[in-house]
């Protein structure tokens, strides 16, 4: 009898913390979690320390931004949808899979052009201390992950490189 009160006791702490777990994994609306570009933006706005009028302006400018974004990956992930389905396929046309990857990277470099003149907004709307704090902040994330392999950009030091992961 004393066995099954242990398990009893274990099963229902088990069931409590699997239910809490679930409410606040599932139970929680899309509309009250915190969206990724939110977050990005409150980021560089608090980072930056932009005044009421850099951030009127910055909140004008970066109305489409995301959008845009958010756009040309569905046009991406659409293309690519249907490239793929054609692995079935007996025979497959090479002028047809050429024609699908130009698309593709053709929305690639329309997301890369959308993504520098977002930055480049940034950087024109910041004062020169802000423009620094930027660039740092820029260059440590596009260094993550890549091993600090790259050859630092002009004006750059050793100290604004971020440690290797190990």
């Amino acid at each position: 009898m004393k066995k099954n009160a242990i398990l009893y006791i274990l099963l229902v702490f088990l069931i409590v913390v699997n239910g809490f777990f679930l409410y606040n994994y599932m139970g929680l609306s899309r509309n009250d979690r915190p969206k990724g570009q939110q977050r990005d933006k409150d980021f560089i706005v608090k980072e930056l320390n932009f005044n009421a009028a850099q951030l009127e302006e910055f909140n004008e400018k970066n109305k489409g931004h995301h959008q845009t974004i958010k756009n040309l990956s569905d046009e991406v992930k659409v293309l690519k949808d249907y490239l793929f389905s054609m692995l079935s396929n007996d025979s497959i046309n090479p002028k047809i899979i050429d024609s699908i990857t130009s698309l593709v990277c053709e929305k690639e470099t329309a997301k890369e052009k959308e993504t520098f003149y977002h930055f480049k907004m940034i950087h024109n709307i910041s004062n020169e201390k802000q423009k620094e704090k930027f660039k740092s902040i820029l260059f440590d994330a596009l260094r993550q992950g890549d091993n600090a392999n790259r050859p630092l950009p002009p004006n750059m030091t050793e100290g604004h490189r971020p440690p290797p992961r190990p």
